[in-house]
């Protein structure tokens, strides 16, 4: 037998193999926006689940068919002073790495665009199974635009994606603020690929079947070398991309928990700069 539970927080659905699938919404919106209300919702919503027993894995989707995740609310960021903006970023923090400390596997199926805190989200999962292509059949964007407005990611965006692909590929990446293709993903994204949003489900529960519970996907590498082999990536310099490279760098020698640290002071600095100003509130006025 299914079990459907809909609270005020967000859905979720045991199903007869324990699976639990666990839907972020958009809370009236047209599409998922990260922001306070959804991340409170989830934090509620772990609760419950945490107290189910027996549970096999958990497979994170979106119930819009448009996007996963679009990102944050960069209007609500933006209206908070620095010390709310630190607390805000600590508290997703906190409820995010509740899912990749679940004791059992669990993964992300990205079934439209994925970004900055979407991407995130997605990465805390141990993995991520995305569809080629949306519901209207067309390739969308992931990835962690955020160094194009002029700031950094914020909830370990600079440490998880070194984590999964290749270091210099994702500090490029994150630096610039350039996105992938989900038709053109680097390698080690993704656990699996499907053709269709319609084959997210049974792949990721195929895919849980056959797993693991995982250490946290965090940067694992701590060595000068790596290092250095992923920071003497050609870039453009910018105060972003300086950002990045001292979040990675921090990641690498310090540990996860540091990295992140810094990528969030980063953040907040960032948000001063005339850089990020200019094109903050370009961005903030289409809205």
């Amino acid at each position: 037998m299914h079990t459907l539970t809909e609270q005020q927080s967000l859905r979720f659905e045991v199903s007869d193999n324990a699976i639990v699938t666990l839907w972020l919404d958009g809370g009236g919106r047209p599409v998922v926006v990260l922001d306070r209300h959804l991340i409170q919702r989830l934090n509620t919503t772990l609760d419950e689940i945490e107290a189910l027993t027996d549970i096999k894995g958990l497979m994170l989707k979106s119930d819009c068919e448009r996007v996963f995740v679009a990102g944050a609310d960069l209007a609500e960021i933006d209206a908070l002073d620095d010390h709310g903006l630190h607390g805000y970023l600590a508290f997703g923090t906190t409820v995010f790495t509740r899912i990749a400390n679940l004791p059992y596997p669990t993964v992300a199926l990205i079934n439209g665009a994925a970004l900055g805190g979407g991407l995130e989200i997605a990465m805390h999962c141990q993995g991520i199974i995305a569809s080629t292509t949306n519901a209207k059949g067309k390739p969308y964007p992931i990835g962690l635009p955020e160094a194009g407005l002029g700031i950094c990611p914020g909830w370990g965006g600079t440490q998880m994606l070194p984590a999964r692909i290749d270091p210099a590929a994702a500090l490029q990446a994150t630096a610039t603020g350039t996105t992938f293709m989900s038709n053109e993903l680097p390698e080690g994204l993704c656990a699996d690929m499907v053709e269709s949003t319609g084959e997210l489900d049974n792949a990721g529960l195929e895919w849980l079947a056959a797993q693991s519970k995982p250490d946290e996907c965090i940067i694992s590498v701590n060595n000068d070398a790596v290092f250095a082999n992923a920071a003497n990536v050609d870039l453009e310099p910018s105060e972003a991309a300086n950002a990045v490279l001292l979040a990675y760098k921090t990641g690498v020698e310090q540990g996860y928990a540091a990295g992140v640290s810094i990528e969030q002071c980063e953040l907040v600095k960032l948000r001063h700069t005339p850089t990020a100003r200019q094109r903050l509130e370009a961005f903030l006025s289409k809205g």
